[in-house]
């Protein structure tokens, strides 16, 4: 991959609020930990174009809460918060980043201002959405012995939206690209998008953090690897290590940053994460008053293939959005084909599932209707068919055969038309396979595939493992399942490998 995410969910907020001067430069890493309490707020133009040029005594620009909401709305959508009961706080005293040392440091100071202050409404709506995850992923991010706070890195690829999707073809909460999903262990087909999964995704994350945090040694060098490529932040250790000498721990990042190496939006990845985690450790701190979602939580059951999601939601006496919600890993609104599938069910539902869905009308458990396409057939004629569109009639018909001249569906082949109930709890989506790489087209990449070493990756491709090393920045041959490589260089723009996971809506840019 050639290009990273150019800005996190939460930059684009940013931009809202921050069209008429640069952010503050990366300033020296403060000793004190008294937070910074200003009444006017610097501003940032868009992550894409931002500089580092020092503006301390830059005047306050009044921005509209208009100009506030239509951006937050581009970045985040307009889903309602249910209700739930308030209460001060939805994180516990556990483990976490050591943040407080910096949050004086100027940019993190930047973002605690813009997060409580123009964005707030939104940030509030975001954290008591992860609320729902947030016991899942601590518990998972403790299991692996990492911060529990690296939660909060969710919030700032995806605002804990297990349906983001950028342009970059990066997918959910983790905002991860196919090849990285897929190398992780992650089933991304036509049919199921793991990456939208809350669980398996959340998985995936924390096995590339602990692979960057093992290579770097500090977890601010690997949230910024995680945002701009490990190789990226490897060279440019590499490149400043005379200059790096005596920095230690989590200030390497704050050192490497401040030699305006590293792309805008990977300097300000890291203040967002503190800044997100200063806010939510300590909401009422900060004028926040956040309510606890119920949490993620469920039974399994085994269904057949191709079970239609409405058929489940009917056995288990539950609305069918619930069941989508518990499952937005099914794509079409209907298991795949071919093989047995487990599914979430709401807790306590699985006990009777088994005599329940075998009760209902066998019509309700068929997804679909077959026809043989006959001559002169098209994808409009087959849809209207079963009254459905001929986008959706391709949802359920991906190798339908269609004739390149004519436009007419070749004759003799078997065409599902899908129930309504189908199409209703299908996700209108991309094709999970598409992926952007960038600009450039002349580097050769591969994905690290469970069993390959770095030497045998090398002989492939004709090359040496010293050269794959340098290409990548790495510094020991150690590699790991859906790490992406590059093997052949390209411009300049192109030897950045990656291994990480994916990212948020159209606002953002490329990504793992």
């Amino acid at each position: 991959m050639t290009r990273f995410s150019t800005c996190a969910a939460l930059a684009a907020l940013v931009a809202a609020a921050a069209c008429q001067h640069p952010a503050p430069a990366m300033a020296p890493v403060p000793q004190s930990s008294a937070p910074t309490r200003s009444d006017t707020l610097p501003h940032q133009a868009s992550a894409a174009t931002a500089d580092s040029t020092v503006r301390p005594n830059a005047d306050t620009t009044k921005v509209s809460s208009a100009e506030v909401k239509q951006t937050a709305l581009q970045v985040f959508g307009d889903t309602a918060t249910p209700p739930a009961t308030v209460v001060d706080s939805i994180v516990e005293d556990a483990p976490g980043l050591d943040v407080r040392p910096y949050e004086t440091q100027e940019r993190v100071a930047f973002y605690v201002k813009m997060f409580s202050g123009p964005a707030r409404e939104r940030i509030e709506s975001r954290l008591e959405q992860g609320s729902r995850y947030e016991p899942m992923m601590r518990a998972k991010l403790h299991a692996a012995g990492l911060p529990e706070d690296l939660v909060y890195l969710a919030l700032i690829e995806s605002g804990y939206n297990p349906d983001a999707y950028s342009k970059a073809a990066a997918v959910g909460m983790w905002q991860l690209m196919t090849g990285t999903a897929q190398g992780s262990g992650l089933r991304v087909d036509w049919w199921v998008d793991e990456r939208r999964d809350p669980v398996r995704s959340t998985d995936a994350a924390i096995r590339f953090l602990r692979y960057l945090n093992d290579q770097f040694g500090s977890l601010y060098l690997a949230a910024a690897a995680y945002n701009g490529g490990p190789g990226r932040v490897a060279r440019g250790l590499e490149r400043y290590a005379d200059d790096l000498q005596g920095t230690t721990g989590e200030d390497r990042f704050f050192a490497l940053a401040e030699k305006d190496y590293l792309r805008a939006e990977t300097r300000n990845y890291v203040p967002q994460l503190i800044a997100a985690a200063l806010i939510a450790k300590e909401p009422a701190r900060y004028g926040m008053t956040l309510r606890t979602l119920p949490p993620f939580v469920y039974d399994t059951v085994v269904v057949p293939a191709s079970t239609p999601m409405a058929a489940i939601a009917h056995a288990v006496g539950a609305p069918v959005s619930q069941i989508v919600e518990l499952n937005p890993q099914v794509l079409r609104g209907v298991t795949p084909p071919k093989t047995s599938f487990t599914v979430r069910v709401p807790v306590g539902a699985a006990a009777t599932f088994d005599s329940a869905f075998a009760a209902l009308p066998a019509a309700e458990r068929t997804a679909y209707t077959r026809v043989i396409s006959k001559k002169g057939d098209t994808r409009v004629t087959l849809a209207r068919k079963g009254h459905i569109t001929s986008t959706q009639l391709s949802w359920y018909n991906p190798k339908l055969e269609v004739a390149k001249k004519s436009g007419r569906v070749v004759a003799g082949q078997v065409v599902l038309i899908p129930s309504a109930a189908v199409v209703e709890a299908a996700r209108e989506v991309p094709d999970p396979s598409i992926e952007i790489y960038g600009s450039s087209r002349a580097a050769v990449y591969h994905t690290v595939r469970s069993g390959e070493t770095l030497g045998g990756i090398a002989r492939r491709y004709k090359t040496t493992t010293q050269t794959v090393m340098r290409l990548n920045g790495l510094r020991k041959s150690i590699i790991i399942p859906g790490q992406r490589l590059v093997v052949k260089a390209g411009s300049a723009r192109s030897s950045r490998a990656h291994t990480r996971p994916a990212r948020k809506s159209s606002s953002r840019k490329a990504k793992h």
